[in-house]
């Protein structure tokens, strides 16, 4: 019982449930990469996939957290997280990350030769984001980035050669991932500015925050399109794109001129709906270019 408690607060503290903005990219890269030259797709490759996933991004989420656990406990909207509220202890926010990030190596090592060498430079990636915002306002774009190797990661896995259109997909996630993150950080604009904080909306305000995320996802559909096209996908492949510039739209549209009491629901719901969309119909377009 109390495992099953302490496992429970683990993954609230790394916002498990979020995941499913990076899964359905990394799953569409390996449903992609059937078209062109890869290894063989085995149950034991996938299993290591998903499992690197899970554990670099869990290796992230905690090295975040302990990293940012002072800058939380000012925040009037964070001073409750697990740590800042003592339900975790530092100590177990940091090993959490370490020991995630061994097992992240570990499974990167047995899916290949490639995976195992670039692993390393990934989990820099990821886990420097975490200190990014104390010198740059494009730690945003750096979340970006951080996300879009799960797509690369994983066409890499399969074994497939670097192309334009992988490249173009993972452009388009990470401005993506940038649109919708300056908007969630419009809600931390005054306390950013205030502590010295960089980010977007303490750079830009609120208005240049709007049009910088609404550039940031004209840019993502053009890559995710591009990306299409540089892969020979069929028509459901860019209904999913069109459905993705649809719900980002949306989300702009509920957001408004700044409106924050809209920034969860635009954050979240959204965007699930936007790489689950996305990964939904890549998987048609593949089955119905297979019959």
């Amino acid at each position: 019982m109390m495992l099953a408690k302490k496992l429970r607060t683990y993954s609230e503290l790394v916002s498990f449930s979020h995941t499913i903005f990076a899964m359905p990219f990394a799953a569409s890269a390996v449903v992609l990469s059937l078209g062109v030259p890869h290894e063989d797709l085995t149950v034991k490759k996938v299993a290591l996939m998903v499992v690197c996933m899970v554990a670099a991004r869990t290796s992230a989420m905690a090295f975040n957290r302990f990293a940012d656990r002072d800058i939380d406990a000012e925040n009037p909207r964070t001073k409750l997280r697990h740590i800042p509220k003592g339900e975790v202890s530092a100590k177990e926010g940091l090993l959490l990350a370490v020991g995630s990030g061994a097992v992240f190596l570990l499974c990167a090592s047995l899916i290949g030769f490639w995976p195992m060498v670039l692993a390393p430079v990934v989990l820099a990636v990821l886990l420097g984001y975490s200190l990014a915002k104390r010198f740059t306002w494009g730690a945003h774009a750096w979340l970006g980035v951080a996300l879009s190797l799960a797509p690369g990661g994983a066409w890499v896995g399969m074994g497939a050669a670097p192309s334009w259109g992988i490249l173009s997909l993972m452009g388009g996630v990470v401005t993506w991932l940038f649109g919708f993150d300056v908007l969630y950080a419009l809600q931390d604009e005054a306390f950013d500015r205030g502590k010295g904080l960089h980010s977007v909306p303490a750079r830009f305000g609120t208005k240049g925050t709007l049009v910088l995320s609404a550039l940031a996802h004209v840019l993502t559909i053009a890559g995710f399109a591009y990306a299409g096209i540089a892969l020979h996908r069929g028509a459901p492949y860019f209904v999913g794109v069109a459905v993705c510039g649809l719900l980002l739209t949306y989300e702009h549209l509920l957001v408004g001129k700044g409106n924050l009491a809209k920034i969860n629901k635009a954050f979240f719901d959204m965007n699930a709906w936007v790489s689950i969309g996305f990964f939904a119909l890549t998987l048609v377009d593949e089955f119905l270019h297979r019959r």
